[in-house]
């Protein structure tokens, strides 16, 4: 919930450098509150358009590759494959099976079969890691001068894995830690700027009967803002309600500029956050998602309803060469010239 901040406090001419940032701050999140309900309003109109456009023809996409998977499945046991290319086909297969899996555009038996084949090549994966990890430790005891060769490489191998996991995982922590200081921010802020407020503008201070009344309204809608979590409203009311007192911008402290700057930046994020989930529910493809970010927070419909398109082009166009690369598996000669040119 949202309100329109309305005073009659005189209009304060001389600004200081550290407002200006705060007033740039406050123009940035006003943008970023019109753009999100923007995007609230259009999300039902874009869902709709992208499942009607995109939908049956990755519904399509979907069904001819799981036609791949079967067909090269068969191949296997009708064709007299070496070993090599049964192998590469027996790779595809599994890659195949690992990209269907899951997913909800096929249909019941479709998913069946698939689990059945990814179930299958997964098992087939353990029993040649275990058969590796059998010969590697005959291989050990039968060749003692490599042991200290062979305890270097793998000790170099798991150093530079576990280094890269816990970068990752210190990475996620400072953004987890980043949200969390920011969300705490912002809860401690709301008590904050409230009772501060609440100081200032309480009615009941005021002898002059129309500031009374004009006082008794804007309490009330803080009362409204404060129960509906409303920080940014909180601020711009303390803002004025605090210049109006002193007369000035710069009666402002340095800890106050502080604090509104860090409370402010803290909303801005969170809007940020939910800007950029509504958008990853509402695009589909990477491509969508960067001409949304070119339009540097603008919201052009005209503009996703294109990239829509284009993207549906680009899945019809990748349809066409599967259906092609389907009729050549399903004759032994084609999957051979498959096989020779390493297109499979």
């Amino acid at each position: 919930m949202s309100f329109e901040l309305k005073t009659t406090f005189p209009t304060v001419l001389e600004v200081s450098p550290q407002h200006k940032k705060l007033n740039g701050l406050i123009d940035e999140i006003e943008q970023q509150k019109l753009l999100l309900e923007a995007w609230k309003q259009a999300q039902h109109e874009i869902r709709a358009y992208s499942q009607k456009a995109l939908m049956p023809a990755y519904r399509n996409l979907y069904a001819t590759l799981f036609d791949q998977m079967q067909t090269l499945w068969n191949s296997l046991s009708i064709y007299d494959l070496n070993k090599t290319d049964s192998a590469k086909v027996e790779e595809k297969i599994q890659a195949l099976a690992r990209l269907l899996q899951g997913s909800h555009l096929l249909n019941q038996i479709q998913i069946d079969e698939v689990e059945k084949m990814h179930a299958y090549y997964q098992q087939a994966s353990e029993y040649n890691n275990k058969k590796k990890v059998k010969n590697k430790e005959e291989r050990f005891f039968d060749e003692p001068e490599n042991i200290e060769f062979q305890t270097d490489n793998d000790f170099e191998d798991w150093n530079s894995d576990e280094y890269a996991q816990a970068r990752e995982q210190a990475k996620l922590k400072r953004q987890q830690d980043k949200q969390t200081k920011a969300e705490k921010l912002v809860n401690q802020s709301l008590k904050t700027v409230y009772l501060k407020i609440a100081s200032i503008i309480h009615p009941d201070r005021e002898q002059d009967e129309a500031k009374k009344a004009e006082k008794t309204e804007l309490l009330q809608r803080a009362n409204e803002a404060y129960e509906q979590e409303d920080l940014f409203f909180l601020l711009k009311l303390q803002l004025e309600v605090e210049q109006s007192r002193n007369g000035s911008n710069k009666g402002l402290s340095t800890e106050q500029v502080k604090f509104y700057q860090q409370a402010l930046e803290a909303q801005s994020q969170a809007l940020k956050s939910q800007i950029q989930e509504l958008i990853d529910s509402l695009v589909w493809s990477n491509k969508a998602k960067i001409a949304v970010q070119k339009s540097k927070g603008q919201l052009n419909i005209e503009q996703l309803y294109k990239q829509i398109d284009a993207d549906v082009s680009a899945v019809k166009q990748q349809l066409k060469a599967e259906k092609q690369r389907l009729s050549f598996m399903g004759k032994e000669s084609g999957l051979e010239m498959l096989l020779e040119h390493g297109v499979l």
